[in-house]
């Protein structure tokens, strides 16, 4: 297996495991640095975990595995979720030009169609009404073309491209979007990256099925509020905003 050197913007530092439990854990027990941002990456995890506290089931040196941490101190708490959607729109970025369109599925998932590419998690650290530190978790099916774990959808670069790709080039891409999506976050752009955001999502137009606790319904998405409430609208024209976990997608996968 080559050595994992991505090129990295300016004033990142960066560390990476063969193996670790999960990568934002590693990152987690790992002291604070004074740089801007503190990257790791892992070739394998024993314990990675995704949203939901699913399994995120990744082969040996196949995919990209990588937690960073950084600290939005300009963005208020109430504002969080754009940092979701920042590292959302890097990663569909990083992507185009591999000939791969993605959208995002409420409220992070990387999907291809009606697979699921990447998931990610972001856990935010407030100090008072701003936000004092950000630790994200980023999973993206590369290389791997066999998935035996029982996420119904998974699907890979490979699979998609017919070739392998190039793992370390591949972060390298999706931290130069970051950073200049969060840039834009840092200079007051939050709505321009949101509106990007609406624009990029999985099933943006259109009727749709879903589940909440009254059970299955259609409905179009209307918006996105700026805490990440996915608001839905009914075909009688009532509306509904929906916290994670508490709507869910149904998905027709053909395989």
């Amino acid at each position: 297996m080559q050595p994992f050197k991505p090129d990295l913007p300016a004033g990142w530092t960066a560390l990476h495991l063969p193996e670790t439990d999960s990568t934002m854990s590693a990152l987690r027990r790992q002291p604070a640095s004074d740089a801007p941002f503190e990257l790791l990456t892992a070739d394998f995890q024993t314990a990675g975990h995704g949203q939901r506290g699913t399994v995120w089931e990744a082969e040996r040196g196949q995919n990209l595995l990588f937690s960073f941490r950084f600290h939005p101190h300009f963005l208020p708490a109430a504002r969080q979720f754009a940092l979701s959607e920042a590292l959302s729109l890097a990663i569909v970025r990083a992507l185009r030009p591999l000939g791969v369109e993605a959208t995002v599925k409420w409220p992070n998932d990387i999907y291809v169609g009606q697979r699921k590419l990447c998931g990610m998690l972001l856990e935010h650290t407030l100090a008072g009404n701003a936000i004092a530190t950000t630790l994200t978790g980023v999973g993206v099916n590369v290389n791997q073309t066999d998935f035996q774990g029982d996420a119904p959808n998974p699907v890979s670069l490979r699979q998609l491209l017919g070739r392998s790709t190039d793992r370390a080039a591949l972060l390298g891409e999706i931290l130069r979007h970051f950073e200049a999506l969060y840039r834009d976050l840092s200079l007051g752009c939050a709505d321009q990256v949101h509106a990007d955001y609406l624009h990029h999502l999985f099933r943006r137009e259109g009727l749709h099925p879903y589940r909440d606790a009254q059970g299955p319904f259609m409905a179009s998405i209307a918006d996105i509020t700026p805490q990440g409430l996915l608001v839905l609208q009914r075909p009688d024209g009532s509306r509904r905003a929906y916290a994670f976990k508490e709507v869910c997608f149904q998905l027709g996968v053909r395989n």
